[in-house]
């Protein structure tokens, strides 16, 4: 009885002192809009990385642009820069993402998308792409 209270007491503490990561997503609400974007020249590509426009971001109470750079690339994935979107007069930014990437073309960006039904044809040139049947 002592060593499961004892195990219990130990494991109350863990549990207290253990490191917790946040991950909290806040959204930037202005009323002012983003002056328009900056002319960049777009230097040429470089393998393994993609090249990330510069934007308008906020800070403190007003809009600074953040150069353009180089991230490295991930595959299966495109990056979506970061946007202003207005609604009622408030813009709200959007914070830049990697989206999964629509590699068959088939307007699905998901985990299945060479070959859906796995008879062998990519799912662009088959005319009938969720048939398991078919082989």
């Amino acid at each position: 009885m002592l060593i499961k209270t004892l195990a219990a007491a130990c494991l109350s503490v863990a549990c207290l002192c253990t490191p917790v990561a946040s991950f909290a997503v806040t959204s930037v609400w202005v009323q002012v809009a983003p002056p328009p974007p900056r002319v960049e020249r777009i230097p040429e590509p470089r393998r393994g990385y993609q090249w990330v426009p510069g934007y308008w971001d906020w800070q403190g109470n007003r809009h600074v642009w953040k150069q353009a750079r180089w991230v490295r690339e991930r595959q299966g994935y495109a990056y979506v820069q970061p946007r202003w979107v207005e609604d009622n007069g408030r813009w709200r930014k959007q914070q830049g993402q990697w989206s999964r990437r629509d590699r068959d073309g088939d307007g699905v960006p998901n985990g299945r998308d060479r070959d859906r039904d796995g008879d062998g044809v990519r799912n662009s040139n088959d005319r009938r792409p969720d048939d398991p049947t078919r082989r």
